[in-house]
């Protein structure tokens, strides 16, 4: 077959295109709660998916019939190594394709601090896509990610 295969994407398709194209546009209208543009998950200046703004309400809270039990506090990000290390994130060196994203967003908590494992795969800054471990081009520790 003389079909074009571009060496960094060799294996992508046009169904699989409009898969990921579908899957930003339900992300952009309808946000996690709280990812609004300089959220604490967020980088500063960064887009959010599918071109959306933000400024999508979040869900409205449940009435409670009773007064409910106080509820347990958020896991805090993760501290970084106590030997300075970097800790790179949970793709590092692994395919970066968009089942990985989708599972790296799947546990973004746009409400606690940007780490390399909580940040929003699909936020761009400048144009750029962030690595497996959230980090932008021309950052320090920026790693071209395996792409599928």
């Amino acid at each position: 077959e003389n079909r074009y295969k571009d060496p960094k994407r060799g294996d992508v398709n046009y169904a699989q295109m409009l898969e990921e194209k579908a899957d930003l546009e339900a992300m952009g209208a309808a946000p996690k709660p709280g990812a609004v543009s300089g959220c604490a998950g967020c980088k500063p200046g960064g887009s959010l998916p599918a071109g959306g703004d933000g400024t999508a309400a979040p869900a409205p809270a449940p009435a409670a019939a009773a007064p409910a039990p106080a509820a347990a506090a958020p896991a805090p990000a993760a501290a970084p190594p106590a030997d300075g290390s970097f800790a790179y994130g949970k793709y590092d060196d692994l395919l970066w394709d968009h089942a990985a994203k989708k599972d790296v967003y799947a546990t973004y908590d746009p409400n606690s601090p940007r780490t390399t494992s909580n940040f929003n795969p699909f936020e761009t800054f400048d144009g750029n896509s962030p690595d497996a471990s959230g980090i932008y081009p021309g950052e320090n520790r920026y790693k071209d990610p395996t792409r599928g």
